[in-house]
Order: C-alpha cells, then structure tokens, then sequence
C-alpha cells in the first residue's frame, strides 16, 4: 500500500485519539474531519486535477478557519495513477482505517464509480469534481455522492447545441476507450442528433495516447465537418496538437474539444487553438469573484486554476458549512443540508444539489481567442453564451437514478 500511496497531510490542529465506534465514525472524531483528496498527481490528468486540486482544497480549509466544530480539519491527498484497483484500495483504506469523512476529486470514472459504490456502502459523502461520466447521476447515482463541477451530458449538449447551431452539422468522434468516453459519446451524440445533425463515424484511443495519426487520418477522410475529442486532458491537448499537424483545421474540418480548459490551451498555443469552441463549467474571467480566487491561487500554483479545482474549493467549502450548519459528519444529514443550501460563491451563483447528485449551474459556451485579440498569457477564451444550468445538465426525470421519485 506504501507504493501507491502519495500522502500530502495538511494538520490544522493537534492529532488524538482515534474515535473507533460506528457512532463516532459518524460524527467529527477527536482527532478532527478527514478530507480525502483522491486524485491524478502525474499523469494525463493531473493538469486540471493533481496538485491544484490538493490546494484548492487547502485553501478552503484554510478559508474556512482550520476548525469545524471546534475540531481541527486535515487533509488527506493520494495518486491513484488511473488504475482503478489502486484508487479503490486507497479509498477502502481512507474510509476503513483512517475514519475519512468525505473524499474529493475523483478525475477518472472508472475509479470514481467503483469508490461512489465504496462510499455508499460505509455512508461516507463523495464530493466528485474531476470525474465526468453522466452514469455518477444516472443509473449508479447515491445518497451520499455529488457531482459538483460538470458531466459528460452537460459538456456535450453545451458544445453540441453551440456548434450545430453555427453550422456544424456532421461529426466524427475521437474518444477515449473507457467509462468517461463511452458516455461522452454517448451524450454529445443525443445532443447532436437532438439538434438535427449526423453523427457519421467513430474511432476511440487508449488513455494517454502519444500519437493520434491514425485516429485524425480516420477523422479526415470522413469529411465530418466536426471532429469532436470526447476526452480530456493531455489526450486533448496531444489530438489538437496533432489534428493542426495533420491538416484538419486548414482543410476546413472543425476540431471540438468536448472538455478542456486553460492550462491546456495555454500549453498549445492560441496560434494553434485559435478560434476553438468549447463547453466550460467555469473560467477564471468571468467576474471580479473569479479572478479574485484564481490570483489567489495563481501566486501559490504559478498556473490558473482549472474548472475542476475551481470546483474542489466551492464544493469543499459547501461541505464543510452544511457540517458545521448541521453540527454532524453523518453523510446523509451533511448531504440533505448540502440539497437545502443555495451555492452560492465564487464558482455559481444560484446553484442548486438534486437528489440525484448533480449541482446544477450555469455552463458556458467559449471560444479560443486568436494570438491578436489575447491581453496577457492567461487571456484565452472569449464568452460566446452563458447557458443557465436547467437547460444545460440532463432534466432530473430522464436520467435513471433509483433516488428519485
């Protein structure tokens, strides 16, 4: 267990002794609240997640006081490496040994669904901002799981609806073969058909694929006037990277990133990514709430924060007040508080928890400014539309989760 491992402890406090009753697992223990950020510390994904989603934790602990009823806060981080038997087993331990009260992050859906069963199972709350697939909601949803920051279904219909609306009628797929993928397809391909257009072929790839050639050379010759990437992260920025390579753009073809965010843009290049339509859960921005975080985080990451650590704060933050509103660590009382409290802060205004899980608030449609039109480095996007969260995310009675009525 030491080898998959990497702890990053944040103690807020004095340690004592551990409270080992079923009782006491349930409420704050002496030695204070557990935070457990379980995440991509080095690898595809660790961009947007990784060690800015361990700070934004920090910083909303810290924000928070270090203390919640009148215990001391500590947080917990560990690399799960993308392997689901690895985050599973750091995430039976946390909740088993160490009497974690919530873990937070999860980018990778694979891991996420298995931990969302985990936590379930040891009434423990998921407080999921990295992970995307729509099924966390769905299907697979729990009392006690949250998706804060985006899904595949939110993404896809955003970018989808934007595209298609400009004249993007024909798509080809590039995805990632695994959970998040397949539901990123499956999404953004309802979306698609929904608003009138094709879906004309498809290719999926291994995660943390070097070389995209075969996969963009399919996308070429389909003639789909969109190739939309349902991945995220480095595979993103690699296939962008590639498909200008390669031609895509200049022979007319439209590149889609279904997820991306700054820090990948940033690291491409406008004069590559220029004129690029995405789907955003946040941008750091947008209003003086945002920048105002993000400068914060910029000095102590020397990087803008992503919009999946941008969620790690809010939702970590909204926890932490429904605990100290309710007055219990209990899962359930803590999420029901969660369910009744508006969000609102610097990452939504008005936002709102259903019972299925999903935090529902606006999403927002950009584009990738051309090299001329950028300020400063991390000038990037321009707003071409805010979406409001009621038509952006899947509508509750669709979705299949056995939670609601």
């Amino acid at each position: 267990m030491k080898n998959t491992l990497l702890w990053g402890v944040l103690l807020l406090g004095g340690i004592g002794t551990l409270a080992l009753t079923p009782a006491a697992m349930a409420q704050v223990s002496p030695d204070g609240l557990k935070i457990g950020v379980l995440t991509d510390m080095s690898s595809v994904y660790s961009m947007d997640t990784g060690p800015g989603s361990l700070l934004a934790a920090r910083m909303a602990v810290e924000d928070f006081g270090g203390k919640v009823l009148g215990k001391p806060i500590q947080v917990l981080s560990a690399n799960h490496q993308n392997k689901t038997d690895v985050g599973a087993a750091i995430a039976r331990q946390w909740l088993d040994q160490d009497q974690v009260a919530a873990i937070v992050d999860l980018p990778t859906s694979p891991i996420a669904l298995a931990v969302q069963q985990l936590a379930r199972e040891r009434n423990r709350v998921l407080l999921m901002s990295g992970t995307g697939s729509s099924e966390l909601t769905g299907p697979a949803c729990s009392p006690t799981g949250i998706q804060w920051t985006y899904d595949t279904y939110g993404q896809a219909s955003v970018a989808a609806d934007g595209i298609v609306s400009r004249g993007g009628k024909s798509w080809f797929f590039v995805t990632a073969d695994y959970a998040f993928g397949h539901a990123f397809e499956r999404d953004a391909t309802a979306s698609v058909k929904r608003l009138g257009g094709t879906v004309v072929g498809g290719v999926r790839h291994p995660l943390n694929t070097p070389d995209f050639s075969s996969f963009l050379l399919q996308a070429q010759a389909s003639k789909a006037q969109v190739v939309a990437l349902a991945n995220a992260g480095g595979d993103t920025a690699t296939a962008i990277k590639q498909a200008a390579e390669f031609g895509l753009i200049a022979g007319g073809q439209q590149v889609a990133a279904l997820l991306t965010d700054a820090n990948e843009i940033k690291a491409i290049g406008l004069k590559t990514a220029e004129g690029l339509m995405l789907a955003s859960a946040w941008y750091w921005d947008l209003n003086d709430q945002t920048r105002a975080f993000a400068n914060r985080f910029l000095a102590r990451q020397k990087a803008m924060p992503s919009a999946i650590q941008a969620g790690v704060y809010s939702v970590v933050t909204n926890y932490l007040k429904a605990v100290q509103a309710t007055g219990t660590a209990e899962a359930k009382a803590v999420v029901a508080k969660m369910r009744a409290t508006p969000v609102n802060d610097m990452f939504t205004t008005n936002g709102h928890l259903r019972e299925d899980g999903r935090m529902v608030h606006d999403m927002y449609l950009m584009r990738v400014k051309k090299p001329e039109e950028s300020k400063n480095e991390w000038d990037l996007f321009t707003l071409v539309a805010t979406v409001p969260g009621d038509k952006a995310f899947r509508p509750l009675k669709e979705g299949g989760c056995p939670l609601v009525q």
